[in-house]
């Protein structure tokens, strides 16, 4: 191809966009393409430069290639090496497109009609831009993979003859967060947790497994509306458990959403359903003068519906295909990040979640795992894989403040919460259903079982209303095993001494010693 379409590749540097290389090395694939073409775009987790030693290191969110892995320093030869080995970043190629046009495309893929990576370079330009390239159908090439499955996680296989590719991207160009194959999220999928699910419940008795049920489910709503600081009365709790509860049944679309947020929200007096038709973000305000200190910014409010299109596209068809948890990280961070309602979008995210699991059939009958729960023991876990984009994110986005103290946006930033690296999203994610699985699930069963022995053993030598039977429970619960001085004296002054000594051991024999 003619270099009157290249730009000008840097040679070997220490610093990088403020970021210090491990080692002097020269930039390649994304690093140098970002560079070259100033493209404002997120930085890739992962970095890659070639460097003089023979060896691959990584290190400081670089990985340091050999000499022999140098690309060409040419657009085509860049592309080739990020294609090759950093997998596609679609937020980059997008604005790298943009910025170059069909031309140099054109130019490659005449110069190499049949090589398997001009065509992927092809499919992916007219596939994120929308544009047609003056190029006739390839007629020779072996149909290759878009997306390498060897990389990251694939979707299903639909032929694009045009290219002679097969397109296994895992969305559509509304909305398509890719998530990269890692040892972590290879060693979940290896654990087999949906057997193992439905191993522990197997052996619990249907009564106990109900009420273990009912019980994971209620904590799961109250543990979300505590991750957003709430504490709401005990029926709305109730409600949004019920919600929860039915998660899978029907799919994904704007009004399902809506629906979502009436309920969540309970009295929407003070706040505005639907989609969003102002700014938003996340953060603070300065207290002198109420200026937004945004942590994270939302997507724009005319970018929201094709935004919320594309995750139904995607909840509605790669979504089924994926891996389950995978899928739910990619949908429910993905909504989020587009945070498209005023208020709500939280514990929908956290819905979307349930949503997928359930769909995908990965939980038991009946069973719901308190995510939500496991979250808020890992808030700031949580919080960290949040911010992993988010601070990415809000650099590259031109605001004002309004007179409201809100924020408008004032360059374009769909693409942003498009396409997104949904890696670590999906190994937090994945940690979180495999401790409810291990502990959360099997604990709360076996907690049920002892109660049950408990109640019994003392309903076979005193009579006592189960009301009466759970307050003593509690109170041995919340004092080592021991009824308390004040307990003694009021609610349970009808006790003898022998009586009293002979609960405690019941709950001993049940629990255990605190």
């Amino acid at each position: 191809m003619t270099e009157s379409y290249q730009h000008q590749f840097s040679d070997a540097v220490i610093v990088f966009r403020e970021m210090r290389l491990p080692e002097p090395a020269t930039p390649a694939g994304y690093s140098a393409l970002i560079s070259a073409y100033r493209l404002a775009v997120p930085l890739p987790r992962t970095l890659s430069a070639t460097g003089e030693h023979h060896r691959i290191t990584e290190r400081d969110g670089w990985r340091i290639m050999t000499p022999r892995h140098a690309p060409h320093p040419t657009l085509e030869g860049h592309l080739t090496f990020a294609l090759k080995y950093e997998g596609l970043d679609l937020a980059v190629l997008k604005r790298l497109f943009q910025v170059t046009g069909p031309a140099p495309i054109e130019a490659l893929v005449r110069e190499s009609p049949t090589g398997s990576y001009a065509r992927r370079i092809w499919f992916l330009y007219e596939w994120l831009t929308g544009a047609r390239i003056d190029l006739p159908d390839a007629e020779a090439g072996r149909y290759v993979p878009v997306l390498d499955p060897e990389l990251q996680w694939p979707g299903p296989e639909k032929t694009a003859s045009r290219y002679r590719i097969r397109d296994n991207l895992p969305g559509t160009p509304e909305f398509c967060p890719l998530v990269f194959r890692t040892k972590n999220l290879e060693k979940f999928i290896n654990l087999e947790l949906p057997r193992r699910a439905e191993a522990m419940v197997k052996d619990v008795p249907r009564d106990i497994l109900a009420r273990t049920a009912a019980f994971l489910l209620q904590k799961d709503s109250r543990s979300s509306y505590a991750i957003e600081g709430e504490r709401p009365p005990h029926d709305r709790i109730q409600r949004w458990g019920r919600a929860i509860g039915e998660a899978g049944r029907q799919p994904i679309d704007r009004d399902e959403l809506l629906r979502l947020q009436r309920i969540v929200l309970g009295d929407p007096r003070f706040v505005r359903l639907g989609l969003r038709k102002e700014g938003g973000f996340v953060g603070e305000h300065d207290r002198d003068n109420r200026m937004p200190l945004p942590d994270h910014i939302s997507a724009r409010p005319e970018d929201l519906p094709r935004l919320i299109d594309g995750m139904v596209a995607f909840d509605q068809g790669p979504a089924r295909n994926l891996d389950a948890v995978i899928a739910a990280a990619i949908l429910a961070f993905g909504f989020v990040y587009i945070h498209p309602f005023e208020d709500g979008n939280g514990r929908i995210h956290r819905y979307l979640i349930h949503h997928v699991l359930a769909i995908h059939g990965f939980n038991p009958p009946g069973v719901v795992f308190p995510v939500s729960a496991a979250i808020l023991d890992q808030i700031n876990e949580y919080r960290g894989v949040l911010e992993s984009y988010s601070h990415r994110l809000v650099p590259l986005i031109e605001w004002e403040p309004t007179p409201q103290f809100n924020v408008r946006v004032l360059n374009d930033t769909g693409d942003l919460y498009r396409f997104f690296d949904a890696t670590l999203h999906a190994e937090f994610l994945y940690a979180c259903v495999q401790r409810t699985i291990e502990r959360d699930l099997p604990e709360e069963a076996a907690f049920r079982q002892r109660y049950d022995q408990f109640r019994q053993q003392v309903d076979a030598f005193i009579d006592m209303p189960e009301r009466l039977t759970d307050l003593l429970f509690r109170f041995l619960h919340q004092n080592g095993g021991h009824l308390s001085n004040r307990a003694r004296e009021k609610e349970f002054a009808a006790l003898t001494d022998d009586e009293a000594g002979r609960i405690e051991a019941i709950y001993a024999q049940t629990f255990g010693a605190n």
